[in-house]
């Protein structure tokens, strides 16, 4: 179902969600675990984000400014209060990244086509993000693509196949380092527990 371009540093767990019920009409207790002093198995730190930052810069991307990793914007948002609750896919994707300090994508299965890849996104590649159109670009990034092209990364995931109420199924990938072995597995452990909490069903395809 996943293939990964060779990659010197990337540690990619990955695994697919079933929910019990379309994400909008189930309830999510998770967003209390969105706060710096909630209680947590895992706390980021300044190493973790250069590391995260090195494997983004591996392709030649710069992770700065707006394009900084997606776990480096949820801290800043948590700080700031700037961050409520979304679905509960959603809100357990942000809990895990925020504490583990490890960007995390989670896209809709049914709004995207298999087969998927995760890969360096050549020049030229792009995708729109928010619902305003805006768009990132993806050269040099590495990038979740379905048979569409990329449809998520460890900035910003793609519009066209983010969930919403009607999601049932999820693929989450944790976008990893091996300069923090370990981590990556750690936090897909947490990760699927929360969800397992909640009634779903989690299908592991990468460790």
């Amino acid at each position: 179902m996943l293939t990964l371009d060779p990659h010197p540093l990337l540690d990619l767990p990955a695994f697919v969600t079933t929910f019990p019920r379309p994400l909008g009409e189930m309830a999510s207790p998770l967003a209390d675990l969105l706060r710096a002093d909630a209680l947590a198995p895992m706390a980021s730190d300044d190493g973790v984000r250069e590391s995260v930052r090195a494997l983004l810069r591996q392709g030649g991307f710069k992770p700065t400014g707006r394009s900084k990793p997606a776990s480096e914007y949820l801290l800043k948002a948590v700080r700031e209060g700037m961050l409520s609750s979304i679905n509960l896919a959603v809100d357990a994707c942000n809990v895990v990244s925020f504490h583990s300090g490890l960007p995390i994508s989670v896209i809709d299965l049914d709004r995207a086509t298999a087969p998927f890849r995760v890969g360096i996104a050549p020049s030229g590649t792009s995708y729109v993000f928010n619902t305003s159109g805006q768009t990132i670009d993806l050269m040099g990034l590495i990038c979740l693509h379905d048979a569409d092209g990329p449809c998520a990364c460890a900035v910003k995931d793609a519009q066209r196949t983010k969930t919403g109420p009607g999601t049932t199924r999820t693929l989450s990938v944790i976008w990893g380092t091996t300069a923090l072995r370990g981590r990556a597995a750690e936090a897909a452990r947490w990760y699927q527990e929360l969800l397992r909490q909640q009634g779903a069903t989690v299908e592991t395809i990468r460790e």
